[in-house]
């Protein structure tokens, strides 16, 4: 990557660790799917009446906006709200490095290596450990929540690297308002409308900084920078550069809710990070290393 490109995904990812922790600013007041509802409906509106539509076939952003903003960030917020902290939260949600590694093998043949294979068990084995540690049902909950919210949001990269978007941000502003309307649907089911009230009724101005931050510099910014990474190089290489987002998510709860780093959360970031990292560079320290051997 170029050393531009570079830069902004870096700067991206310390919008996204810090965004764990304020999305658990406004979970305080607000019920999750409702929140999510307004994130993605202030993404999309006014701007959807002056951006126009993708120029790809619309089953591609309409795929995208229930995937990324129903099944990922839905599945997150929800995790988070049944006591996943939010430092946890970031780190687990990394997961998603290796679901989109695996579905770039399977849909785009990109190659499996060696490296890969070992980077994929050292992040598993990481996660292992979060769950070894959970305490009570809905932690788990919120553990197995964040998963699949991993797993939406790689189906959600493939679903770019296979539409290349010309305008990324426009494919945002429009995947976002097909996110709103099940969003809404989600939490008049599970809250129901009394509940929705005292939400609406309780946004202060904590709440209403974490709903501005998750749409502007997360969403609007951040997934359109990121996507317009996707769609210039191999998914191989945008994806595990999502590294240093536990790195800030861990900092942010740390500094926001006084949130413990134990010996467990260390080594389980160390295990997934050390996949990460494996699967970044190994290839290329692999033929490093068997260089000399074969001289």
């Amino acid at each position: 990557m170029k050393p531009l490109d570079t830069t902004l995904a870096l700067l991206i990812t310390a919008i996204w660790g810090l965004n764990f922790s304020i999305i658990k600013l406004g979970l305080a007041t607000l019920d999750p799917n409702l929140m999510a509802a307004i994130r993605f409906a202030l993404c999309a509106l006014p701007a959807v009446f002056f951006v126009p539509r993708p120029n790809v076939a619309w089953h591609y952003w309409v795929v995208y906006g229930l995937l990324f903003g129903v099944l990922q960030w839905g599945a997150v917020y929800a995790g988070i709200y049944f006591g996943l902290s939010a430092g946890l939260a970031s780190l687990v949600l990394q997961m998603a490095v290796f679901f989109t590694m695996a579905g770039g093998v399977f849909f785009f043949r990109e190659q499996v290596s060696a490296p890969m294979v070992l980077g994929t068990l050292l992040a598993f084995f990481g996660v292992a450990l979060v769950f070894a540690h959970a305490e009570g049902q809905a932690t788990v909950l919120g553990l197995t929540l964040v998963i699949l919210g991993a797993m939406a949001w790689a189906a959600a990269n493939l679903v770019v690297k296979r539409a290349k978007p010309a305008s990324m941000f426009g494919f945002m502003v429009w995947s976002s308002l097909v996110a709103t309307l099940p969003l809404l649907l989600l939490s008049y089911g599970f809250a129901g409308p009394e509940r929705m009230a005292q939400s609406l009724a309780s946004i202060d101005g904590t709440a209403l900084f974490s709903i501005l931050f998750q749409v502007y510099p997360t969403t609007l910014l951040g997934y359109a920078v990121w996507n317009g990474l996707l769609k210039k190089y191999p998914v191989s290489t945008v994806a595990p550069l999502t590294l240093f987002v536990p790195v800030f998510g861990m900092l942010g709860s740390v500094l926001l809710f006084g949130e413990s780093l134990p010996g467990y959360k260390w080594l389980a970031m160390a295990c997934i990070l050390a996949g990460l990292l494996v699967n970044r560079f190994g290839g290329s320290w692999w033929q490093q290393w068997r260089g000399p051997l074969r001289a």
